[in-house]
């Protein structure tokens, strides 16, 4: 693995994402202290493995697919309320 410094990765980018191509890492230092690494992408196997860690370890979920929402929530219409809500909103907003 090839440590390099900022200014150094700005001056030669070219030359650095040539070796990363070429299957070496690349370290990212600022003042010498690792910040960053580049890797060759043909090391991720899988585009969601992150993604089947993260729900493996309990963090997320794995997104659903198609509509699984019930057809009676569709066609569900708002409750009903006497209760004046632009009433309420005029009130809290009315200067006291």
């Amino acid at each position: 693995m090839r440590a390099v410094n900022i200014a150094d990765l700005k001056n030669n980018l070219s030359r650095y994402l040539n070796e990363v191509r070429a299957g070496q890492e690349v370290l990212i230092k600022d003042r010498n202290r690792p910040i960053a690494r580049i890797v060759p992408l043909a090391e991720i196997d899988d585009e969601d493995a992150e993604l089947k860690e993260l729900v493996a370890e309990g963090s997320a979920r794995p997104p659903i697919t198609g509509n699984r929402l019930p057809s009676s929530f569709w066609s569900r219409r708002p409750p009903k309320t006497t209760i004046d809500l632009v009433g309420l909103i005029r009130e809290d907003r009315d200067p006291r």
